[in-house]
């Protein structure tokens, strides 16, 4: 099975590097940066990575490639997966470095053809207690709910992502909202491979204060609260 690993941007310049460099390494068969409109140097880090490569940066060919879409993460995502021939399509956030084994603990997890897909443990870049423990409650949280977020790294078989109908067009939760969709269609992988994400919008806010804020916003959803009106509220924490 091929792999393509899709990464929506938005003024990732800080960290997006970083990130290129570590997933080139991992040598899946694609990889799609999607931009929603950056305003810094996110795009100019994209060519420069695809230059170190010595592959021609095209929105159609080649093993890394650069697109620009209506801004939105579920927007971006679903037009980067448009894009690829891939059999598995596995969704990364700018922030995110994944396991050095990540190629093969998918192949291995898909090799029963009763899994449609699956997510990684996230672990974040940060020693902290208030890390540590907000990491090890995601993880236990996913696991017992079936329920994976974009810190995850989710992956899904591509005929499977196509079949469920992709990424609901909202603001956020889409992922939420997508492995919902995606546990009815078959068994999803929980894997204890961790994905390493950045810690700092926790750091930012305040780690209790964020925690409040985001499960005040999932419980909102959970009761029927639209994602369109919980967004103004989630850009608090960005």
């Amino acid at each position: 099975m091929t792999i393509a690993v899709i990464i929506p941007v938005l003024n990732e310049a800080r960290c997006l590097g970083q990130t290129l460099s570590h997933t080139i390494a991992l040598r899946f068969d694609d990889m799609i940066v999607v931009d929603g409109g950056s305003t810094d140097d996110t795009c100019g880090i994209v060519r420069s990575c695809a230059d170190r490569m010595g592959t021609h940066l095209s929105p159609t060919t080649g093993s890394m490639r650069l697109l620009t879409a209506p801004r939105g993460r579920a927007r971006q995502m679903n037009s980067g997966a448009a894009t690829s021939g891939s059999d598995v399509l596995l969704f990364l956030h700018a922030d995110t470095l994944l396991p050095s084994n990540a190629r093969q603990a998918v192949l291995t997890a898909l090799s029963d053809g009763t899994c449609v897909g699956g997510r990684f443990n996230v672990r974040f870049d940060s020693s902290s207690l208030p890390a540590r423990i907000i990491g090890g409650l995601m993880n236990l949280r996913s696991r017992w709910s079936g329920i994976a977020t974009g810190d995850q790294a989710i992956f899904v078989r591509r005929d499977v992502f196509e079949k469920i109908g992709r990424f609901a067009d909202i603001p956020l939760m889409e992922d939420i909202e997508f492995t919902r969709r995606l546990k009815r269609a078959g068994k999803i992988a929980a894997l204890s491979d961790e994905a390493v994400t950045a810690f700092r919008r926790w750091e930012q806010q305040g780690p209790l204060r964020t925690i409040l804020l985001m499960w005040t916003l999932r419980f909102l959803y959970w009761i029927g609260v639209s994602p369109h009106r919980l967004q103004h509220f989630y850009s608090m924490v960005r």
